[in-house]
């Protein structure tokens, strides 16, 4: 019964909406990426709290991909996806953006290490796709915790 009641619910049509979003934000994370890392980012080693990254150049290009998705996210997120009146006024506060951001940077450091993981197994031939599926668990992560925490419920 619940599974009827949510396909015919508003949050379906939201979560395609949003997927929609993620879609366009993807585009534009991993634009960046590919920019930066294969044409302006030379190689270089990072240090991260406590871990050294020995291509920095894959962990720069992806945190600034992911800023930059974040960016389009929210914009996106407020004007198409999380828009009926109850949301509105939520979603558009200093607050909200602050809390919007944070569960980002939680994205970012499952994007970071993700990245960081897939490519050290599979090398940077493999970059789309590691980005690919990195992109899918963080794109859950992202809705249910906007969800959640900016827009209630």
């Amino acid at each position: 019964m619940k599974i009827k009641a949510f396909i015919k619910s508003q949050r379906l049509y939201e979560f395609f909406k949003y997927c929609l979003v993620g879609g366009i934000a993807f585009v534009a994370d991993t634009g960046t990426l590919l920019l930066l890392h294969r044409f302006l980012l030379s190689d270089f080693e990072l240090d991260l709290l406590l871990f050294r990254f020995t291509d920095g150049r894959t962990a720069a290009a992806a945190a600034a991909g992911f800023i930059v998705g974040l960016a389009v996210n929210y914009v996106l997120s407020v004007f198409f996806v999380f828009n009926r009146p109850e949301q509105k006024d939520k979603g558009r506060t200093v607050g909200a953006f602050l809390v919007f951001a944070a569960v980002g940077i939680v994205g970012l450091v499952l994007t970071e290490l993700g990245m960081m993981l897939g490519v050290s197994l599979f090398g940077d031939r493999y970059l789309v796709f590691i980005k690919i599926v990195v992109a899918a668990i963080v794109l859950v992560w992202n809705y249910i915790g906007r969800k959640i925490f900016v827009y209630g419920k």
